[in-house]
């Protein structure tokens, strides 16, 4: 998480919602690092859980993640959750939760749905307190209050 926390720290720099996310494989080594991008790229989808999988993936010349660890700083949205899903992580790790967003805890829970094909363990709070205070400081200097 604290990999995670430093790329959102960047997003924050660069004018980015500040979330970073890492994809770590079954042996702990980290895969890929990203951060929100989706004001730098115009890309609605520049989520920095999206990028994250996108370079894991793209590591492993395997679209499936199967074994790795998802690991974000703020709960994963829908859109975000869904990928997770699909490229069959098995778990996902997450700090701040999202009353207004969160797909695996808060609001909705994707990653669990036995609807589904697939499932992944869903680990919340890891440096939550952390990963707030730093969303926190974003929009308060965002919204001068």
């Amino acid at each position: 998480m604290r990999a995670a926390l430093g790329e959102a720290e960047k997003a924050a720099k660069e004018g980015e919602v500040p979330v970073g996310a890492v994809v770590v494989g079954p042996s702990g080594e980290i895969l890929a690092r990203a951060r929100n991008r989706m004001v730098a790229g115009n890309d609605p989808a520049g989520h920095a859980e999206i990028l994250a999988l996108r370079k894991a993936a793209k590591k492993r010349s395997n679209h499936r993640l199967t074994g790795c660890r998802l690991v974000v700083t703020l709960e994963p949205c829908a859109m975000c959750a869904g990928a997770a899903v699909t490229a069959r992580v098995s778990e996902i790790i997450f700090g701040a939760a999202d009353p207004k967003a969160g797909a695996v805890h808060s609001l909705y829970r994707i990653a669990s749905d036995e609807r589904l094909n697939h499932r992944a363990m869903v680990i919340p709070g890891v440096l939550g307190k952390e990963s707030a205070a730093l969303l926190t400081a974003f929009f308060r200097t965002r919204r001068k209050i």
